[in-house]
């Protein structure tokens, strides 16, 4: 993949994870005790879809670009509203242009008071976007570390006892699968009762399969993976299919995330769009 996230902002993989994670949050938000989220690779947060790297690709076309103008749907879960409607909120703050808004702006633009967010980037450029975005948001604390570091620094979050952990690596590496089932791992160890979601892609399907089994093999248990492929995944040089899996998901998740991907099956890919949830260890 091409990455910095400039290049994919928006596109279906992004509209998937991010539902998901406004989901997420809400399971959160019916408590009123408050809640930590660390964003571990956490990007520049607000992404200009008009600009060079967005328009080279054009793949937001694909993903916000099919759903902005669909309306309210009674069947589907209200967290698809919400999510479009801080979508649109981000545009009209920037007077009509497309501006996407990356999990850390979904995130604090969620936040109650007495909740945190703390977001770590690596990338020097972005991690000065990311500090400006929230110069004046004294809730979300920016950290410029490697995202599997923090998971050792930052957790268990000192201001509260429930949270969620956000892991969307770049998949740069060829160990990213192995790295990621390690961090899965230890934010387990430290944060026992935190909900761990970390987004991976689907190619083939012969990574994602050793990804399960080797949380499986390590003991590892409660594990919810939730698929949406655009295309059979039998190309392993192309994005076909974009896959989150939960640790520890909120009660009756497994209903909610059907329903967001049998939506989202409804406007996405081009007729060969299919959604899967399943377990991969239960609890």
């Amino acid at each position: 993949m091409n990455y910095r996230h400039s290049y994919h902002a928006g596109n279906f993989a992004d509209v998937m994870k991010h539902i998901m994670l406004v989901a997420l949050i809400d399971a959160l938000r019916r408590k009123p005790a408050p809640f930590s989220v660390l964003d571990t690779h956490a990007g520049i947060g607000l992404y200009d879809l008009s600009g060079r790297e967005a328009q080279s690709t054009g793949e937001w076309r694909d993903g916000i670009g099919r759903l902005l103008d669909v309306p309210p749907d009674p069947a589907a879960p209200a967290c698809m509203d919400e999510w479009l409607d801080i979508v649109r909120a981000t545009i009209a703050s920037h007077e009509g242009r497309l501006f996407y808004p990356g999990s850390p702006a979904i995130v604090a633009s969620l936040l109650r008071p007495g909740d945190t967010l703390a977001c770590c980037e690596l990338h020097p450029e972005d991690q000065r976007s990311l500090r400006r975005l929230f110069r004046r948001n004294p809730a979300v604390s920016v950290h410029g570390r490697n995202g599997y570091e923090a998971i050792t620094g930052l957790l268990p979050p000192k201001q509260a006892k429930r949270g969620l952990v956000l892991m969307d690596p770049p998949f740069e590496q060829k160990d990213e699968f192995h790295a990621l089932a390690k961090a899965i791992i230890t934010a387990r160890q430290r944060f026992a009762t935190g909900i761990i979601a970390a987004w991976y892609p689907i190619k083939h399907r012969a990574p994602t399969h050793a990804f399960h089994n080797a949380l499986k093999d390590a003991g590892q248990r409660n594990l919810l993976a939730l698929e949406l492929t655009l295309r059979p995944p039998l190309d392993p040089a192309r994005l076909n299919g974009s896959g989150l899996l939960i640790a520890n998901p909120p009660f009756r998740f497994e209903q909610t995330a059907r329903a967001i991907l049998t939506t989202l099956c409804q406007h996405l890919g081009d007729g060969e769009t299919q959604a899967n949830v399943k377990w991969i260890a239960p609890e």
